[in-house]
């Protein structure tokens, strides 16, 4: 399994979806959005990404065509690693509460533009976030001072978050 920034992974995600060019892919990143409302990825590191996942091998250029008033446009697609990649990511859970309000977001979005269910994510994600809240709840009752506090804090945002997983589920059904 590869180690990528956010960022990488979207674009990955993105370009898997269908093969298009990296101008393609900062539209839908850029701030405010399709995917830029969940997380926004500047147009340099749209690039820098797809030249990274092509070192890689996980995008390869497919062909070029004529920009609308630009330079010409690399099409890229994935490879079938980075179709397996992309498809192996989506599917994943995130493992802390922080990351939900980003990459966990991300990739709703990302799996509601193929039409993918949320189902098997949410179930995922719920088995992790209940371990995160059972150790965390666990580890505040034998707290005191500011680091019961803090634990408190974190419990209920593991509980705030499974109540989002419950909103979720009628969503997608």
């Amino acid at each position: 399994m590869v180690d990528l920034p956010l960022g990488t992974w979207i674009v990955l995600a993105l370009v898997d979806e269908a093969p298009t060019h990296g101008f393609a892919v900062a539209a839908l990143t850029a701030e405010g959005a399709e995917i830029g409302r969940a997380w926004a990825i500047p147009r340099p590191l749209v690039y820098r990404s797809i030249d990274r996942l092509t070192e890689l091998g996980l995008v390869a250029a497919r062909s070029t065509e004529a920009g609308a008033r630009g330079p010409v446009r690399s099409i890229v697609a994935s490879t079938p690693a980075g179709h397996a990649a992309a498809a192996d990511w989506l599917d994943r859970p995130v493992t802390h509460v922080r990351d939900m309000r980003s990459e966990l977001l991300v990739k709703i979005a990302l799996r509601m533009r193929r039409a993918l269910g949320l189902g098997p994510l949410i179930v995922a994600q719920r088995a992790v976030l209940t371990d995160v809240h059972a150790a965390l709840d666990q580890q505040r009752r034998t707290a005191d001072g500011f680091g019961r506090v803090l634990l408190s804090w974190r419990t209920e945002n593991a509980q705030a978050a499974l109540r989002f997983l419950d909103d979720l589920d009628d969503l997608d059904d």
